[in-house]
């Protein structure tokens, strides 16, 4: 996959006298590199670059530039002018390790050049021995730490989150017992959308966002460059005018691995950012984007500029973004954004290059977009996110398709699927997709759709669903039952094989109701697709956590029981044993823990019956029960023999030391 010629590579070279620049774009008929002493001119030193045979323009200057911004003018040849018309617009370089943008969704960004000194001093990758090892808590950035309540210091999001003397941020990770936090996308992104309802010069017409603001992060516009809105010395007109989210994003990966905490990034490479300048989008889309036979772009990413991840310069930059990641920042791994989009040839390049730097990086897929891929990533020795564990626990639907954890099967699930999602989801029994539970991350909750806690609370209370809530206090607290169907799928998930990951806000049942916005039909709602708010819709109030602590608390408990039970997450399908009751929401198995060389043996029974106590005989001997309908700890509850009695809609666990 690496270049042939060293001076080929993308971006800015600076060395002590000079500074060479690269830029790939074989469409172009004349590219110009432009140099400015400060971002804010309009006008620069103009330099003509050089073509090589290959489609790389070429510039050297004679000059160490650090400090200054630079960016192209291309002109394109007649025939492609209709669809590339910006040979008067200054575009920032593809390769951009920084760049300066104005605060509207244009961006209008210019490349920064610098060298970064960032001491890391003794810093390592957190690199699990073992995927499923880890306890995987998706985020966003400011999550955890906007929401007043949790008293985070710091002039920018990067350094609230790592302030240990708050509510928030990493004091609650520690607190919880996670051991790897993935963050949604902080690659540079276009945060900002077209005005709302008006047509722009370009033909926008934003009516779908009253907002017009993107949160999350899924229209990423500059592969190498940090996020800098979440930097500290911004002001309303620019961000990134100096390179504080460079050193401020390594400081708080650093202060995580410090922590025993490893780092993963949610990374979108299916398709480009829409509405702003962006090089790939506007300079080189023949390049970088798919189109149809008619020569229409493909928008199989909903956005209508999916990314040509088959073409070997496309692929190579995804390759070499990986690696810089890796490389620069430390990021010890990826969750990839509709994986399925990008071609077979760039999974197994991505894998292939990124192990060289080492086999335990972390790669884990969104395994669908365009079609439906668990299996095809498992032959490719890919992780990827295990819907079908959440819809049959869950169900996907809180209306009209509910899962186990409600006493109804989803439309998808049956007895022997349910059994083999406890086993990893394994491709040799029912419903199976993974060679390995190796490659199964099970959740029941994302940044997608509602919150397991909102989901339950629909599922009980349908009429929740479209209700303006004016009082918040009556729907954040949980009643007794949402509660117990809280605690049951939490120690579903927890017990079944594979890699664990928790959403932000899971642990305390985080309700998501529309802040207020007079444009907004649904203020005042649940709502199941927060991408555009940077509000208290997102925000977690930790006043909350007070409220529901007892489902904090378990969910404590689950991931430290976890963390020292090899055998609840690392097991082989022969390890794993199913007894069978009258009733088949009655779960339960046994886990030996011998081939994983784990102490003990596990005993796991799970009551999916409503109104319907199940008595169920414990295997020979003695067992420590360490979870019931109450409590989960990794310390000893109670000692039972015999047989036990587990109520509706809850479950318990045990352990037995091996001799």
């Amino acid at each position: 996959m690496s270049r042939k010629k060293k001076n080929q590579t993308p971006g800015f070279n600076l060395q002590e006298n000079k500074t060479h620049f690269c830029f790939y774009c074989p469409e172009a008929k004349e590219v110009e590199c432009e140099i400015f002493e400060d971002y804010h001119e309009n006008d620069g030193h103009s330099h003509t670059m050089e073509p090589d045979k290959d489609g790389y323009w070429h510039l050297t200057v004679h000059k160490n530039l650090e400090g200054f911004w630079y960016g192209y003018r291309v002109d394109h040849p007649k025939k492609l002018q209709e669809t590339t018309p910006h040979k008067k617009k200054i575009f920032a370089d593809p390769y951009s390790r920084h760049v300066t943008v104005k605060n509207n969704y244009r961006q209008e960004a210019k490349s920064y050049i610098f060298q970064d000194n960032f001491d890391w001093e003794d810093d390592r990758h957190c690199f699990p021995e073992d995927l499923r090892d880890l306890v995987i808590y998706e985020t966003h950035l400011k999550d955890l730490t906007a929401h007043e309540s949790s008293g985070a210091n710091g002039e920018s999001d990067y350094q609230k989150f790592i302030d240990l003397n708050q509510k928030g941020g990493l004091a609650h990770l520690k607190k919880l017992g996670i051991n790897c936090v993935q963050f949604l996308p902080l690659q540079k992104f276009a945060n900002i959308e077209p005005p709302y309802g008006r047509r722009t010069k370009e033909g926008f017409l934003n009516s779908w966002n009253p907002y017009s603001y993107n949160y999350w992060g899924y229209m990423t516009s500059f592969f190498f460059a940090p996020e800098s809105v979440y930097a500290s010395g911004n002001n309303k007109e620019i961000n990134g005018y100096n390179t504080n989210a460079v050193t401020e994003f390594k400081q708080l990966v650093k202060t995580l691995h410090s922590h025993g905490i490893t780092v993963l990034m949610d990374v979108v490479y299916n398709h480009t950012s829409l509405f702003d300048l962006n090089p790939l989008t506007h300079l080189c889309p023949h390049t970088y984007l798919r189109t149809n036979d008619k020569g229409e772009l493909l928008n199989r990413s909903g956005t209508g500029n999916e990314y040509r991840s088959e073409n070997p310069q496309a692929r190579q930059l995804i390759i070499d973004s990986l690696r810089y990641w890796i490389e620069e920042f430390h990021i010890d791994g990826f969750r990839f954004d509709l994986a399925a989009l990008l071609d077979r040839k760039t999974w197994d390049g991505i894998k292939n290059e990124l192990t060289k730097i080492d086999p335990r990086v972390v790669l884990i897929a969104e395994p669908w977009g365009g079609h439906y891929a668990p299996q095809a990533f498992s032959d490719h020795g890919w992780a990827s996110w295990n819907d079908r564990i959440r819809n049959s626990i869950k169900g996907s639907d809180p209306l009209h398709d509910r899962g186990y954890i409600f006493s109804d099967w989803q439309y998808e699930t049956s007895r022997e699927r349910l059994e083999n999602l406890f086993r990893g989801t394994l491709r040799d029994q029912e419903g199976g997709l993974y060679h390995t539970s190796q490659h199964s991350v099970n959740y029941l909750e994302s940044h997608d759709g509602y919150t397991l806690g909102d989901f339950i609370r629909i599922g009980l209370k349908p009429e929740l669903s479209d209700s303006v809530i004016k009082d918040r206090n009556k729907v954040v607290e949980l009643n007794d039952r949402e509660l117990r169907l809280n605690k049951f799928a939490a120690l579903s998930l927890f017990c079944a094989q594979g890699t664990v990951m928790i959403h932000a806000g899971q642990e305390l049942a985080r309700a998501k109701i529309v802040a207020g916005n007079p444009e907004d039909v649904d203020s005042g709602k649940l709502d199941h697709n927060s991408y555009q708010k940077d509000d208290e819709t997102n925000w977690i109030n930790f006043d909350e956590l007070k409220v529901n602590k007892q489902l904090f608390n378990y969910y404590r408990g689950l991931i430290n029981i976890r963390k020292s039970s090899p055998a609840l997450c690392k097991a082989g399908s022969n390890a794993v044993r199913f007894d069978h009751y009258d009733n088949p929401l009655i779960l339960c198995f046994i886990i030996n823990g011998n081939e994983v060389e784990d102490n003990y043996d596990y005993y796991v029974i799970l009551n999916g019956a409503r109104a319907y106590s199940a008595t169920v005989d414990l295997p020979p001997g003695q067992w420590e029960l360490l979870a019931n309908s109450e409590i989960a700890t990794d310390q000893t509850i109670d000692i039972i023999r015999g047989s036990v009695t587990v109520p509706e809609i809850s479950g318990m666990l045990f352990r037995q030391l091996r001799h």
